[in-house]
C-alpha cells in the first residue's frame, strides 16, 4: 500500500490535538453509518468485460442503479508511484501563497503563465462556495466550517485544473484502455471529454464542495436522462475514506434538477441522511455520474486525498451546445472545438503505449485510421498548453 511521501500532506502539528467538539461527534457516527450503507450496496468489484469486449451487465446495471461504481485495483504500483511522483512536484511548484508568481524557492510558480484558470484555492476547512451564486448558484447550502488548526496557512490549493498538462503520468492514466472502454460503452464510441483536475484534500485543511449536482445545461430538455451530463472518473492515490472522500446521494443522477436545499433543511444539518461515502483504496477509480448529488466535508482528517479527475460526456449531448460557463466561457460547441479537445485522449493513448507496451491500446473511434498524427511526442508536448480553455463544460 502506497503511503504519502509528500511533507505538505503530512497533517499541522497541532491536527491531533484540535478538538472539533459536537460537531465532529455528530460526524464521526455519520460517516462510521455512512461507510456501512456504502459497503453494502453491490457496486465494486473489478473491471469485467464480456468475451464480445461489451461491459459486464452486473457493472452497467448497478451503475444505472446507484449513480456511481468502484472499480477496484485499476493502477498498479508502478502507476501510483509515477503519478506520486508528478504530484509531489506538483506541490513543490505552486505558488508560495495566493497571489504569488513564484514558489517557495523563488522560481516561477506553477500556473502562473497559464490564461487558462489553473489554481483553486480555499480557507482551510472552509466552504468557499456553498450558499453563494459562484459556479451558477449550484452550491445552494452552505457547509458546516470547523475552526482551523492556529498554524494554519490563509489559503491552501485545492484544486489543480487542465492537469495533463502539468504530469504525464496523469497523462498516461487517461489513456488507460480499459477505462477509455468504460467510456464508450456508456457514452458510445464517439464520446468526448469533458474536464480534467487534481483535487488534493489535505489533512487538517482541506476545505469542503457542498451539495451539489454538476450539469448547469439540459435540465429542461425533453431528452434529459441519467446519463445525460456525462460522468467522471475519480482515480484515488490514497484511497479514499469516509472522513476526506466524496459522498454521493445513490440513485439521484435519475430523478433530474433536485432541490438541494431543501433537502439539507430537511436534514437539519449539511449531513444528508441518504448519502454514502466513497469508500477505497489506492489505485481504485469511481465512477461517478454528474447528475448525481455529491459533496464532501472539510477533511478535519489526518489522512490526505489526491484523486486524479477526468471526466467524458456524449457527444450528442455536447454538439451544437451552449456551454454552461462555468468551466470556460460559454460558446457553442461545435465539430471543431470537439475535434481540437479531443486530440488529448489520442495524445494519452500514444503516452501510455510508450511506457505500458505490454497493454493493447484503446482505439478512439473518432480518430481512428488519423492517430499517426497524434503522436506524444516533444512536438505534442508544446501545443497542449492551456488546453483546457477548450474543456466541454454542461
Amino acid at each position: 500500500m502506497i503511503q504519502p511521501g509528500i511533507e505538505i500532506f503530512s497533517p499541522p502539528a497541532e491536527d491531533r490535538q484540535v478538538d472539533y467538539g459536537e460537531h465532529q461527534n455528530a460526524m464521526n457516527e455519520y460517516q462510521s453509518a455512512g461507510k456501512a450503507r456504502a459497503l453494502s450496496l453491490g457496486n465494486r468489484g473489478t473491471i469485467r468485460f464480456n468475451a464480445d469486449g461489451s461491459l459486464d451487465r452486473a457493472i452497467l446495471e448497478a451503475y444505472e442503479e446507484h449513480g456511481f461504481y468502484l472499480f477496484e485495483g485499476v493502477l498498479g504500483a508502478k502507476e501510483l508511484a509515477d503519478i506520486e511522483v508528478d504530484v509531489a512536484n506538483i506541490v513543490e511548484r505552486l505558488p508560495a501563497a495566493r497571489g504569488s508568481h513564484v514558489d517557495s524557492q523563488g522560481r516561477p510558480a506553477l500556473g502562473v503563465d497559464c490564461e487558462a484558470r489553473t489554481l483553486i484555492w480555499g480557507r482551510p476547512l472552509s466552504d468557499p462556495v456553498g450558499g453563494t451564486n459562484q459556479d451558477n448558484g449550484r452550491h445552494p447550502a452552505k457547509m458546516i466550517e470547523p475552526e482551523p488548526p492556529a498554524n494554519a496557512p490563509e489559503f491552501v490549493v485545492n484544486v489543480i485544473l487542465g492537469s495533463l498538462q502539468f504530469s504525464e503520468a496523469c497523462l498516461r492514466l487517461y489513456g488507460h484502455p480499459q477505462l477509455l472502454a468504460v467510456a464508450a460503452e456508456i457514452n458510445g464510441d464517439d464520446f468526448v471529454p469533458f474536464s480534467e483536475a487534481l483535487w488534493m484534500k489535505r489533512p487538517g485543511l482541506g476545505s469542503s464542495v457542498a451539495w451539489h449536482q454538476d450539469g448547469t445545461t439540459h435540465w429542461d430538455s425533453s431528452d434529459l436522462d441519467s446519463g445525460t451530463h456525462g460522468f467522471n472518473f475519480m482515480a484515488q492515490l490514497y484511497g479514499s475514506t469516509a472522513a476526506n472522500g466524496v459522498w454521493v446521494v445513490p440513485g439521484s443522477h435519475r430523478h433530474g434538477k433536485l432541490d438541494i436545499k431543501a433537502m439539507v433543511e430537511d436534514a437539519g444539518s449539511d449531513r444528508l441522511p441518504q448519502a454514502v461515502p466513497l469508500v477505497c483504496g489506492p489505485g481504485d477509480v469511481f465512477i461517478c455520474s454528474r447528475q448525481a448529488i455529491h459533496g464532501s466535508f472539510a477533511n478535519t482528517s489526518s489522512h490526505p486525498r489526491v484523486t486524479v479527475n477526468f471526466g467524458f460526456h456524449r457527444r450528442s449531448s455536447v454538439l451544437g451546445v451552449m456551454g454552461g460557463g462555468i468551466h470556460n466561457d460559454r460558446a457553442v460547441y461545435n465539430a471543431e472545438r470537439i475535434h481540437e479537445r479531443s486530440k488529448m485522449i489520442v495524445y494519452a493513448i500514444d503516452a501510455r503505449r510508450k511506457v505500458f507496451p505490454a497493454e493493447r491500446p484503446f482505439s478512439y473511434q473518432p480518430f481512428a485510421g488519423i492517430e499517426d498524427d497524434y503522436r506524444w511526442d516533444a512536438r505534442a508536448r508544446a501545443t497542449i498548453k492551456d488546453y483546457n480553455l477548450l474543456d466541454l463544460g454542461i
